[in-house]
Order: structure tokens, then sequence, then C-alpha cells
């Protein structure tokens, strides 16, 4: 029976992906930082502590899943959140937190279980970056930076995986209906730097409507699981119909037109 382990399991894309692959009949290693935000998880996979930002913590997880079960045949790279709002705004310690989950996190992951892969002569790494790992919206510095990393490592990495056996994928999901716009989003804004208040309030204003636009977090779930289990060479994995469309306006329009089309689009 396959084994994965995916990291911020305690709720939205990480729970759903945890149950979407618990459903096809593998074993699941579902980490997050507290256990006791899913406990109805347990009984149907292995519930452990993990926080991205101590590697102490990351090698403790991989090794409790190893003893479980046996070895890893996936690693879902999901936890993760957002720092909104002008650079100005946003303080030097959020940007480095911001960075030490969404990238070092991944990286320390990473790193943690590629010995085991190089032993096994394989296994895949999934990377949850984003539509905006792409292309960017208004107030995204910090966050889009974040997921452009994600996506700059993992084709950088999908050589030295090759060179062991291992494949690496991503996935990029779209609007998903999850909490990232609660518990997952910290807004920075400073009302006294008045020049980006229209920006402010153009993304409040949009807040709504990409709400309503949102598609459930299992999309995202099936993608990571066309992601592990395709076994192709494929390296990206758009989730959800407004990341397929996004993402081919990005592909197919020049920069200038694109970032005209952003600003149309938030009224700016």
């Amino acid at each position: 029976m396959p084994t994965i382990l995916i990291t911020g399991t305690s709720s939205g894309i990480g729970r759903a992906t945890a149950r979407h692959f618990a459903s096809k009949g593998w074993n699941v290693a579902a980490t997050m930082r507290n256990p006791n935000d899913a406990r109805d998880l347990a009984g149907d996979m292995l519930v452990l502590p993990l926080d991205v930002t101590v590697r102490e913590s990351i090698d403790k997880a991989v090794a409790d899943a190893v003893d479980v079960f046996g070895s890893l045949d996936v690693v879902v790279n999901n936890a993760g959140y957002a720092a909104i709002g002008a650079l100005e705004a946003i303080s030097a310690d959020q940007i480095k937190q911001q960075f030490a989950v969404n990238v070092f996190g991944t990286m320390g992951v990473t790193q943690a279980v590629l010995p085991l892969f190089r032993r096994q002569g394989g296994g895949v790494i999934v990377n949850i970056s984003s539509i905006v790992g792409r292309f960017t919206y208004p107030l995204g510095t910090v966050y889009d930076a974040s997921k452009f990393a994600i996506e700059g490592f993992s084709e950088a990495l999908r050589f030295e995986l090759e060179a062991i056996g291992a494949r690496i994928k991503i996935v990029e999901p779209g609007l998903i209906a999850s909490d990232f716009g609660t518990r997952s989003m910290q807004f920075a804004h400073d009302p006294a730097l008045r020049a980006y208040q229209p920006l402010v309030d153009a993304m409040r204003s949009m807040a709504a409507k990409f709400a309503e636009m949102a598609e459930p977090a299992e999309v995202v779930a099936e993608a990571v699981w066309c992601a592990a289990t395709d076994g192709t060479e494929t390296l990206r994995y758009p989730a959800g119909s407004a990341a397929h469309n996004a993402l081919a306006d990005r592909d197919t329009l020049d920069d200038l037109t694109f970032y005209a089309k952003t600003k149309d689009r938030f009224g700016l």
C-alpha cells in the first residue's frame, strides 16, 4: 500500500487532499502544527505534529511516518499562508515569516525526504504553488514572491530528482473555497499610506466576487492525485477552471496586455 505525507492538513486543501488519498486506500501521514486541529482525521490516517519552520520538527515527523509505514512514496508540501498588503505596510518580520513558512518550510521538508527517495530510487514531491506563482495580483508582493520562489525551486530541483529516479510536480490552485481568507491570510494595511488606498479598496471590493467564484478544495486534491499518480514527467498542474483560464491568458498575452487586463479587472 503506497504512503503519502502531507503538510498543513488542519483545514482546506491539505485536509481535502488527506481525505482524498485515504479514500483511495493509501496510507496517509497527515501533519500540522497542532494535531488537536484535526482529531476527526485520526481514525483514517496517522496524524502527526509538524512545524515546517522548525527542522527538528520536520525530521521527527518524517521519521515517525517512516517508522509506522516503512517508507514514503509521495510528499505534498502544502503548508502555507498569505501575507497581503502594500510592501511599505508589511514589516521585515512578516516578510521573513512568509518565506520561512512558504519557501524555507517547503525546502526543509524536501531536504528531509531526499535521502529516503535516493535510497529508494524513487518518490514524488508535490509542491502546492498558486496561479500567483506565475503572475501577480495587486498587494501580493510578498505572498506572490513566495510562490514564484516555489516555482523556480521546483523547476531547478527537477534536474536533481531525475538523477535519483524521483519526480517533482507543481500544483497551481486558482480560486478555492477554504479558510484562506481568514486564518491563512494576514492583511497588512496602514491608513496613513493614502497613496495605496485605491489598491486596498479594489482588493476588498473583489473579495466577495472571488468568494462567489471559488471552487471546492477537492478540485485541488484531485489535481494532487493526478500529479502523484499519473507517472508522467508533467511538471505543472493547474487546479480548477479559474486557474486554467487565468494561466491560459498569462501564456498567450504579452506583459503589457496582461497587466492592463489585470488592472481593468480590479477597476484600477
